[in-house]
């Protein structure tokens, strides 16, 4: 991925960072090149699992009724119904304070349509419209695999941050983190690398290590 181990880099960049009183977030400073992100299809937006996981607890909300309901209060941190769909499309200032609070969405796959025309104005721009799941499915093992996923975007800018972990982790798995996120970012570019400019590493608020 880079002219050192990536494993050297991410050592570097935890070394040039001081202790801070909270627990920073490790990161991937993209910044593209040669693409047009006017164009929405040239645009980045993936999910990617990170095999080491995120370093920290996300919170899933799910969009369900019935069953599916029921089998998601036992595995997801919030369970939104149809009728309450309706209610915070009402009240979009107490829903964006609600997405504001959950890493992802999930939602019955036939509630897709609804979600996207009430709450859509909200979900959409926060780039966090939610994975449609089967009715039947059990959402356990799909929420268990979100709680590891980080969502790179990049809008229509082409300086973006991309989490792969935090401080507390070793580097060596922030190092496993970082290779998948840059290779899932090398098989979306038409280019690969001829449409990256750089790549970084940092801390919240460290200073960045080139990988890149």
């Amino acid at each position: 991925m880079a002219d050192k181990p990536t494993i050297e880099i991410v050592k570097k960049a935890l070394e040039s960072s001081k202790e801070r009183n909270f627990e920073e977030s490790i990161e991937l400073a993209i910044n593209l090149k040669d693409l047009d992100l006017s164009v929405p299809k040239n645009r980045i937006e993936e999910d990617v699992i990170l095999p080491k996981g995120r370093g920290k607890e996300l919170k899933i909300a799910v969009f369900a009724s019935g069953e599916l309901a029921f089998k998601s209060k036992k595995s997801a941190d919030l369970v939104i119904t149809p009728e309450e769909i309706e209610e915070l499309a009402k009240e979009k200032r107490k829903f964006k304070t609600l997405v504001s609070k959950y890493n992802f969405f999930l939602a019955e796959a036939p509630l897709m349509p609804t979600i996207g025309k009430r709450l859509g104005t909200v979900l959409g721009p926060k780039g966090k419209m939610p994975r449609p799941i089967p009715p039947t499915i059990d959402p356990k093992g799909i929420v268990a695999t979100m709680k590891n996923t980080v969502r790179i975007r990049s809008r229509d800018k082409k300086t973006f941050h991309a989490p792969i972990g935090t401080r507390s982790m070793k580097p060596e798995d922030l190092a496993a983190n970082a290779d998948v996120v840059v290779k899932r970012l090398l098989e979306k570019l038409g280019k690969g690398k001829l449409n990256i400019a750089s790549i970084y590493v940092k801390t919240t608020m460290g200073p960045s290590v080139r990988l890149m």
